[in-house]
């Protein structure tokens, strides 16, 4: 196959990677002996106008990740087993993650928004036995267990790892208010964090494991249906980070990422913990990532190089009152990926901060998939592939003719970063895992449809499911999107198809205004007319307050249409 793509490179960025063939916990290992001294985490609150901050060394984290892989085994966890982690970015979250790996275990990523129904699939779908759960989701846990494939509970309160006084004022204000204050006495097989740590010095018995074992299953909605666990092995997620790191020249234990994608999504624990990790970096944990006073506090507070998030997290940055207040130039590097990334906020956001911005994009199957490269960014393109990575565009069809440049069809992957398929589902296994058109299997297929250009560059489309055909005419949401973002009175916008009777579908848009700016539904539309063909215009504007998002802030598309169903009915 050719491939395009390979003279968009930045200079020193090789087409193929001589990446490790191991664990991902080895990389902590390696660490913690060529830099055992040199921060790993730093993970704290902000308190009013300060940050209350804990730090924790290479060193330091991997004994504690012996220690609590071996306190796991003396539980009786074994290689293979499942061990779902309901947490937010902390170091908990960390320390258990690497001590699950570090004994072969497998790591199931369970979302803290999830409600007792959707932890019930996830763990009677894994048959999860141990389940790491912090104090304030404890009841939902509960409410699940009797009956289901847990045999053991560890609970943890946010709190552990604050600083002193940080860890009183919560004590004192926050922990009871805010349901951390737990009683398990009389719970069985039910225990505090800090009680599953061995005794110093004590590392877990070897246990032999390879780049091809399982290590983590995240939960996702996948092309259809109920919610599947993607199955990532070691050597899936050890390709990635070192992929990442030689994509961002990466200088060992001398970058510092601002950790804010939840570690419970593919964005969060492979492409931000796991990259730290493995480039010997330093991680400022962040649990909530709206807590924009708290980013721009960090950023100038710990000298942040990295900053990774979505869409929203850098409007949110770019509009904030203060943003112009703290000293941001040491962020070299920023990237955006799980949604459509508009011009005009990484224009913005470099002359903020002076540093590069780039898109990315990848899904739950596939961690990243493309890149921009950092120093010849291209606006509305998700980048090009990365080493070992190839992506094609077939057509929708029956996905077996590649596409010439320009064409819009299907967006193909793969790579050693792919999924080795769906937990416990080989159907769909078989819908995700396909065929390609040059004959050979382990393609996945996205559902997003995109185009590729005469330099390799790719753009996104939009999603085969969110396609709005209008008299005929396929409307992609993101294309009418963009050009709402351009108007100097909006601050986010959604897109979606609503029934219309000569039309089949009509394009509904929701839109939230610019704090202080009164905007109209004809003035909207008339500036849509001006700049996209009659069919994509939108002949209904909704304004509201606020767009619905998930937890990673992700607009979701899905929710306006349920809203729209149920006003139909």
């Amino acid at each position: 196959m050719e491939r395009p793509w390979y003279k968009s490179y930045d200079d020193g960025v090789p087409h193929t990677l001589d990446y490790p063939k191991t664990t991902i916990d080895s990389f902590l290992a390696a660490a913690a002996g060529d830099y055992p001294e040199h921060c790993a985490l730093i993970f704290g609150a902000r308190v009013g106008s300060r940050i209350m901050e804990s730090r924790i060394t290479y060193r330091e984290l991997d004994e504690l990740v012996d220690r609590f892989a071996a306190g796991l085994q003396r539980m009786g966890v074994m290689k293979g087993d499942r061990v779902a982690l309901m947490l937010p970015n902390c170091p908990q979250f960390v320390i258990a993650a690497y001590a699950t790996w570090r004994i072969g275990g497998v790591v199931v990523c369970c979302n803290p928004l999830y409600v007792p129904r959707e932890i019930d699939h996830l763990v009677r779908d894994s048959r999860t036995e141990t389940f790491i759960v912090m104090s304030s989701l404890y009841g939902r846990v509960k409410e699940i267990r009797k009956g289901s494939p847990i045999r053991q509970v560890v609970v943890t309160n946010i709190k552990e790892y604050f600083p002193g006084l940080l860890r009183f004022l919560f004590t004192l204000s926050k922990e009871k208010k805010e349901g951390h204050r737990l009683d398990i006495s009389g719970e069985p097989s039910t225990f505090w964090y800090q009680s599953v740590f061995a005794e110093k010095g004590v590392r877990p018995h070897p246990v032999e494991v390879g780049p091809e074992d399982i290590s983590t299953l995240i939960y996702t909605g996948g092309t259809t249906g109920k919610p599947k666990g993607a199955q990532h092995t070691h050597g899936s997620q050890v390709f990635n980070s070192s992929a990442l790191n030689v994509w961002a020249k990466s200088k060992k234990a001398q970058e510092v990422m601002l950790a804010v994608m939840p570690f419970f999504h593919i964005y969060g624990l492979a492409v931000v913990l796991n990259t730290t990790i493995a480039g010997a970096l330093t991680g400022v944990l962040i649990p909530n990532p709206r807590d924009m006073l708290h980013v721009l506090k960090a950023i100038e507070k710990y000298k942040v190089t990295y900053y990774l998030g979505v869409p929203p997290m850098f409007v949110g940055f770019n509009n904030h009152p203060d943003v112009k207040k703290y000293d941001l130039s040491s962020l070299r590097f920023a990237a955006s990926a799980a949604a459509p990334l508009a011009p005009e906020v990484q224009e913005r956001f470099e002359a903020i901060t002076g540093g590069k911005m780039v898109e990315a994009y990848g899904l739950t199957e596939t961690i990243t998939a493309t890149m921009n490269p950092i120093d010849h960014a291209r606006h509305r393109s998700i980048g090009v592939p990365l080493p070992d990575t190839d992506v094609r565009v077939v057509d929708m069809e029956t996905g077996t003719r590649e596409l010439p440049p320009g064409e819009p069809g299907e967006l193909i992957i793969k790579g050693p970063q792919v999924m080795r398929g769906y937990w416990n589902t080989p159907d769909e296994s078989g819908r995700g895992m396909k065929t390609g058109p040059d004959g050979e299997g382990g393609w996945f297929f996205s559902g997003d449809i995109g185009t590729m250009d005469e330099d390799g560059f790719f753009h996104i489309a939009d999603r085969k499911k969110d396609i709005i055909i209008s008299g005929g005419y396929n409307v992609y949401p993101t294309e009418v999107e963009a050009v709402l973002f351009e108007h100097p009175g909006i601050l986010e916008a959604a897109v979606i198809g609503i029934p219309d009777e000569r039309r089949g579908e009509a394009v509904k848009a929701f839109v939230v205004p610019r704090p202080g700016e009164a905007v109209t539904q004809e003035e909207i539309i008339e500036f849509c007319r001006k700049e996209l063909a009659a069919y994509k215009v939108p002949r209904v504007v909704e304004l509201r307050p606020e767009l619905p998002k998930s937890i990673i802030g992700k607009v979701l598309r899905r929710q306006l249409r349920e809203e729209e169903a149920a006003k139909r009915k």
